[in-house]
């Protein structure tokens, strides 16, 4: 797995731990592993029989009415290229990037990202989309952004392995929290692997505060 910035949080929380719910579930069994927060009183129960955390992720929270804006409009004006809404005339410089980072994502069955097809990789209204652009018109970052109501949840954000590094992770979540405030938008969650260090300096420039742990148990060590 490559190291670099490559991060991934399900809408559909349930499928991911159960992460972003307004009122989280207690655990979700993923095939052979499971997912839980990591104070659960069954954490104990499943490490007495055995089970051994292999991964560990978090949940984010940013709240419109702490946000910098003076701040995160820098964040985007230093990125290198052209930071904008992706459109679903970029669905193919979407593809390409996916497909070259979709081995990128940290973490377990948590945090892990199914490669995108091009209905995946299309924008809509209640999925927007952000990246970066380098002159030659390259994809170079992007995220994707769930919207329901006034709250959005960051899917996944990721960075060309040869543009890490560069604050592009920060840009585009900065490109998308700002335009996604000016509609409306009260509420942002996101999350990953904690093990991610990228992510988290990147959430943490932004304004994010982790307000949620999970833990990732396997049956001995599997």
């Amino acid at each position: 797995m490559a190291n670099g910035f490559a991060t991934m949080l399900k809408s559909d929380a349930m499928r991911r731990g159960c992460r972003g719910l307004a009122k989280p579930c207690k655990y979700r069994a993923m095939g052979e592993s499971i997912v839980l927060p990591i104070q659960a009183p069954r954490r104990a129960a499943l490490e007495a029989e055995g089970w051994v955390v292999v991964a560990r992720s978090f949940g984010a929270q940013l709240d419109s009415n702490s946000i910098n804006v003076e701040r995160l409009q820098a964040l985007v004006a230093q990125a290198e290229g052209t930071v904008r809404e992706i459109t679903d005339t970029d669905v193919d410089a979407v593809l390409h990037l996916d497909a070259a980072t979709v081995e990128d994502y940290p973490g377990s069955a948590a945090t892990q990202h199914t490669a995108l097809d091009r209905r995946a990789a299309t924008p809509s209204a209640s999925r927007r989309a952000f990246g970066a652009f380098v002159p030659d018109a390259e994809l170079v970052a992007m995220t994707f952004v769930d919207i329901d109501g006034a709250d959005a949840e960051t899917q996944f954000t990721v960075v060309h392995r040869a543009r890490r590094g560069r604050g592009l992770s920060v840009a585009v979540k900065a490109a998308s929290v700002l335009a996604l405030t000016a509609e409306g938008v009260t509420r942002f969650r996101t999350g990953g692997s904690a093990d991610n260090a990228a992510i988290l300096r990147a959430n943490d420039a932004l304004g994010y505060v982790r307000d949620e742990e999970w833990v990732t148990l396997v049956p001995n060590g599997r």
